[in-house]
């Protein structure tokens, strides 16, 4: 039963690869992604997020202008005067004391625009250019994670060129493998091999079939990778114009570059947090703020036949507010001794990452040129042993062993290509600006 299972799934697999598939090339792939991708989306909204955030600020430079419209009626006292001196229809009729103290109901109608303005606004002003650092602080990490995108792409489409590599190399093998099959069949039936040799090519024939099937397994799902990075349909299926080759190497830098975006980017974190602090200490001194009123009234709506006006300035001084504004800059120090603390350790853990990624293509390089020699060893035993299990001189259990391991060489030397490739790219993205 459970063998069953596997078959099916090996011909479901075999028919989703033999379905419709789309070449691509890397450079469709990176003008897909930057188009679509959701993380890139995602991070352009953050940006749009802190520009919202810094727009805000303009408050301390620009009015705050407001009218309203207000209808009442009275028999108010003190409201009815007030009404009638201000639609500048009071009389001296309206000073009987009978009158004052019972007067008749009367509608205002009142149109009353109102501006402030802030003069000198301190806190106000650090406040803005905290806002000013964390705008730039998420354009630049907008733009790290570009960065990072450009990386993935670059991984993911080598991990499809690996897959149909793999996929390559092991059909080749399969190939070898029931050639073998043949050979081993006609020599059985002439009496020069015994079942159990002819049993072993059938058992690698079936391990072939089975590595085959996991390997074009791996194909769909690194096609889905790539299609989900795109934003595109996952179930298409993908296959790059290219094969998998080794990436020339460039000049790699020995330090870390201060001025890679995601440095400068915590940087600007840092200097918003700074005048943060700033803002929350100029918290403590006074405000200074015009402001001015007009004002329309009758006892109609949306009339105007009395008209006024107010104007003046305030300085206004918070002494003590309790104990918050001292709370509040103490935590907003705190944060900004964090912040610095967080800059200095990422520096230190960036370091640390490239340091050990110069190591691995260091090692990648290394490995790179003993697979390839171990490759061109193993195909030349193959060769040799090929052709003297043709002539009845072989072992079956040698053929197959040399089989065995020319199949594990060829798909260990892509994956060394992979890994060398991946590791210069990291490399890259350690040290770009």
């Amino acid at each position: 039963m459970k063998q069953g299972l596997v078959w099916v799934l090996f011909f479901t697999v075999q028919l989703g690869i033999a379905q419709g598939t789309t070449l691509i090339t890397k450079e469709e792939v990176i003008a897909k992604v930057k188009e679509s991708n959701n993380t890139l989306k995602m991070a352009e909204q953050d940006v749009l997020a802190a520009k919202g955030d810094f727009n805000q600020t303009n408050a301390i430079l620009l009015p705050n202008i407001s009218v309203s419209h207000t209808g009442i009626a009275t028999t108010n006292p003190l409201m009815a005067f007030g009404s009638r001196l201000n639609q500048e229809i009071l009389t001296a009729a309206d000073f009987n004391p009978d009158l004052l103290n019972d007067p008749d109901q009367i509608e205002d109608f009142a149109t009353r625009i109102e501006i402030q303005q802030p003069l000198l606004n301190f806190d106000g002003v650090f406040q803005r250019k905290a806002a000013r650092a964390k705008w730039t602080a998420t354009e630049l990490q907008s733009e790290r994670t570009e960065d990072y995108i450009d990386l993935e792409i670059e991984k993911a489409y080598m991990q499809l060129q690996l897959s149909y590599k793999s996929v390559e190399v092991l059909e080749k093998a399969k190939e070898t493998a029931l050639e073998n099959k043949r050979i081993a069949d006609n020599s059985f039936k002439q009496g020069y091999l015994q079942r159990s040799d002819v049993l072993a090519v059938e058992v690698r024939v079936t391990e072939i079939d089975n590595q085959l099937q996991y390997a074009k397994s791996n194909i769909l799902n690194s096609s889905n990778y790539v299609s989900v990075l795109m934003n595109a349909d996952s179930n298409q299926l993908l296959k790059p114009a290219d094969s998998l080759v080794i990436l020339t190497e460039s000049y790699v830098q020995e330090h870390l570059l201060e001025n890679r975006k995601d440095i400068l980017a915590m940087n600007a974190a840092t200097e918003a947090y700074r005048q943060m602090h700033k803002a929350d200490q100029m918290a403590f001194l006074p405000r200074l703020n015009a402001f001015g009123t007009y004002e329309l009234h009758d006892d109609e709506i949306f009339q105007t036949n009395a008209k006024g006006y107010l104007f003046g300035a305030e300085l206004k001084w918070n002494l003590f507010e309790g104990s918050s504004r001292i709370g509040k800059s103490q935590k907003s120090r705190a944060e900004y001794d964090k912040s610095k603390l967080q800059l200095a350790q990422y520096k230190s853990e960036s370091q640390l990452e490239l340091n050990k990624a110069k190591r691995s293509l260091e090692d990648a390089r290394n490995k790179l040129k003993l697979t390839a020699l171990a490759l061109q060893q193993s195909k030349e035993s193959l060769r040799i042993r090929t052709n003297r299990f043709g002539q009845g001189l072989e072992k079956t259990t040698d053929l197959l062993l040399a089989e065995t391991q020319y199949s594990r060489k060829q798909l260990e030397y892509y994956a060394t290509i992979f890994q060398h490739n991946y590791a210069l790219a990291y490399v890259r993205f350690l040290t770009k600006e």
